[in-house]
């Protein structure tokens, strides 16, 4: 299975969990930081590097691209959004001037039957999170919505609407190891 559609089907379990600032404990509480960090930890057992405290306007305050650099020293850049896949992380900035500050997982809207196209392909075996997910296949529809974790609610699928994607800040891919 790619490293994608192991992303994926992780990121797809934490879907409910309520957002909790700088949480990531699935089914507890997480903030989109943190469904980062708890979905790195399942794929490769620690995390790379200790996250600070840290405010809920920290990038309002700071200005530094913290996020950016943190994905550049530990994912794979993916240089457009045609490129990307399922399965990869997208860093967004609310504002031109501000610093990213949201993340997500790419993923799928659900096809008919109410499951998650695997995006790898154009089949129509995709299987909620882990159906056909093949390694072989690589090719298919740009991703449509994004797994984050929702600001006073909880971790959950957006469809990736026009306005999210003007806010994309960077495409980066989960390493096949580390």
């Amino acid at each position: 299975m790619s490293i994608n559609a192991q992303v994926l089907a992780v990121a797809g379990r934490w879907i409910g969990t309520p957002y909790r600032h700088q949480g990531a404990v699935k089914g507890v509480g997480c903030d989109c930081l943190g469904l980062i960090r708890g979905i790195w930890r399942e794929l490769y057992g620690q995390e790379p590097e200790a996250v600070p405290a840290y405010a809920p306007d920290w990038a309002e305050r700071g200005g530094e691209e913290r996020l950016l650099a943190a994905a550049g020293r530990h994912f794979l850049s993916v240089p457009s959004f045609a490129e990307s896949r399922p399965g990869d992380l997208v860093l967004f900035r609310f504002r031109p001037h501000l610093a990213a500050k949201h993340a997500g997982i790419l993923a799928r809207l659900p096809v008919e039957n109410g499951d998650l196209e695997c995006g790898d392909c154009s089949c129509d075996r995709g299987g909620a999170y882990g159906g056909h997910l093949g390694d072989d296949h690589r090719r298919g529809p740009p991703p449509d919505a994004f797994i984050h974790a929702y600001e006073q609610s909880a971790v959950t699928l957006s469809a990736l609407v026009p306005g999210w994607r003007r806010k994309i800040a960077g495409i980066y891919r989960f390493p096949e190891r580390i």
